[in-house]
């Protein structure tokens, strides 16, 4: 009689490549949906949910991501100080505009990965996204992803 056993990966037989991607034009919500998989390792066959399996993820212009409809101007991110009613708000174009625009993609990945846990805060760290084009990872020897022309929706221009 054959017996069906499920394969787990151990984190000494995984070996993590390292992705860039150009976010110039993309769909932000679209983008981290993508990143997400690829630092949870969700597109791998060997994918284990309790062992890093995922990808490094380097993202170069950051600031030039692409919100649809309103959200420039409507979308607004929390964030408090600790102190007794010090909740602050911004809104995703003035941090766009502002010293860190790469926080908006960072934090639309951060949410779509599980919460609260020692292994998604590791699958998060191997996370690096830059406003501008360049980046310090070359000697990691990057695969370049197109996400761009992957589909018509992934991009908006205008």
């Amino acid at each position: 009689m054959r017996t069906l056993s499920t394969r787990s990966a151990k984190a000494s037989e995984i070996t993590n490549g390292w992705i860039v991607v150009d976010a110039e034009g993309v769909v932000v919500g679209r983008l981290a949906s993508f990143i997400a998989l690829r630092l949870r390792g969700k597109h791998r066959a060997d994918f284990t949910p309790h062992v890093d399996t995922g990808d490094n993820v380097v993202i170069v212009n950051a600031q030039k991501v692409a919100l649809t409809g309103k959200k420039l101007t409507d979308k607004i991110y929390y964030r408090h100080t600790g102190y007794p009613g010090g909740i602050k708000e911004r809104v995703a174009g003035k941090i766009l505009a502002g010293k860190h625009p790469e926080r908006v993609l960072e934090k639309a990945i951060e949410r779509m990965m599980p919460k609260e846990s020692p292994l998604a805060r590791q699958q998060l760290g191997k996370l690096h996204v830059y406003g501008g084009a360049e980046h310090p990872h070359a000697a990691q020897k990057p695969v370049s992803v197109d996400f761009k022309s992957k589909n018509r929706k992934n991009s908006r221009t205008g």
